[in-house]
């Protein structure tokens, strides 16, 4: 066994791995070659001046008058982003919580409800929800309770923690707007996600929370959710980069975001191919830590669970020699074992550690 994993306990390279990492190396080197001849001929091809020098004032330029450093409207734009899709997802999360649990409901009305819902939206291309959507809320309903009026009286006191949470303070109804439909639209896809993660749950872990006397809210907070969660949390970061992605799609009702901000750009400075790669690379920057953060976490949830199922599997062991169970520790050893008190222990103290499972078996009565 020392000999096969070498000196420093490595393992030796598969046969035929060099052979894959020099192939790997031969595509990413033609891939390149090809990206680099295709830029080549079409700068000498397209009668198009490039001008890469302008982009650094779009994201944040010098105050002529004041020589104060000021962000560029890229810059707003990126910070209107991230404020839109922070909410939005919050919003969303909530929404698509509930309605995930109406949709796994006994009754049959909540089932109904969150089914239409779910059913509405993922059937509706995004663009007329947003028409829809802009033209009712912020048309209709925000005029109608006022909300225009109060943003114009808003206390000074206010306007700063304001301007912070959601942007100038004369954009709030419309951004409100935005919040709730991107985050209506986005919350039909977590409710599916968190319906998959309540019914991924053994059907043993209802009955023996049934068993234990355990009200239904108190079984799914107590001992489904916990157990669910970990399963949920890589699709629903996921689905966060997704509102993250899907946040430009509300600059056709003209809210300054990023991809709203590049349109007015392209339209006066007409630099085109430099606005739409900054612009990409800004969109990059945002989502690529979230996925990896989110593989990252699956990574992470998946070895917890298999070093759980390890420890589970030395405990249930053959007996050795003189009736022990493995040669240094006693069954059960280094690990909680399921009790009422583990399952009614803290919900959020528990998301992103190995949830104990409910007892296969209530105990009987005692003698």
């Amino acid at each position: 066994m020392g000999a096969a994993k070498g000196a420093h306990g490595a393992r030796p390279p598969r046969p035929g791995a060099l052979a894959w990492r020099l192939l790997d190396a031969l595509v990413l080197l033609c891939v390149l070659g090809a990206l680099y001849w295709l830029g080549r001929n079409a700068a000498a091809q397209l009668s198009y001046r490039w001008n890469w020098a302008a982009l650094p004032q779009f994201l944040a330029y010098s105050d002529a008058a004041t020589g104060e450093l000021r962000a560029g409207r890229l810059l707003l734009g990126l910070f209107a982003t991230i404020r839109l899709s922070l909410w939005a997802g919050a919003l969303a999360l909530v929404v698509g919580s509930l309605a995930g649990l109406m949709r796994v409901s006994p009754r049959r009305f909540l089932r109904l409800c969150a089914g239409a819902y779910v059913l509405a939206v993922r059937n509706t291309p995004p663009l007329v929800l947003i028409f829809l959507f802009s033209y009712f809320l912020s048309g209709q309903l925000i005029t109608a309770l006022g909300l225009n009026a109060a943003t114009a009286q808003l206390p000074p006191a206010l306007i700063g923690p304001a301007q912070a949470l959601f942007g100038p303070v004369g954009q709030l109804p419309g951004f409100l707007t935005a919040i709730v439909t991107l985050g209506l639209i986005e919350g039909a896809y977590v409710a599916e996600i968190v319906r998959a993660g309540v019914a991924s749950i053994e059907t043993g872990q209802w009955d023996a929370a049934k068993a234990l006397g355990f009200a239904r809210w108190r079984m799914l907070l107590h001992v489904i959710l916990p157990q669910a969660f970990r399963r949920m949390v890589p699709p629903l970061t996921g689905q966060f980069v997704s509102t993250l992605k899907d946040s430009a799609i509300v600059s056709v009702i003209s809210i300054p975001e990023l991809t709203f901000q590049a349109q007015e750009l392209v339209s006066a400075t007409y630099l085109s191919f430099e606005v739409w790669t900054l612009v990409f690379l800004l969109y990059l920057a945002l989502g690529l830590p979230c996925s990896m953060a989110a593989r990252a976490l699956e990574i992470r949830l998946a070895r917890s669970d298999k070093d759980s199922t390890h420890i589970d599997s030395a405990d249930h062991a053959p007996p050795g020699p003189g009736g022990t169970c493995g040669p240094a520790s006693p069954p059960g050893a280094g690990r909680p074992k399921p009790t009422h008190g583990a399952l009614t222990g803290g919900f959020f103290s528990r998301m992103f550690h190995k949830t104990p499972q409910a007892p296969a078996h209530a105990p009987g009565p005692q003698q």
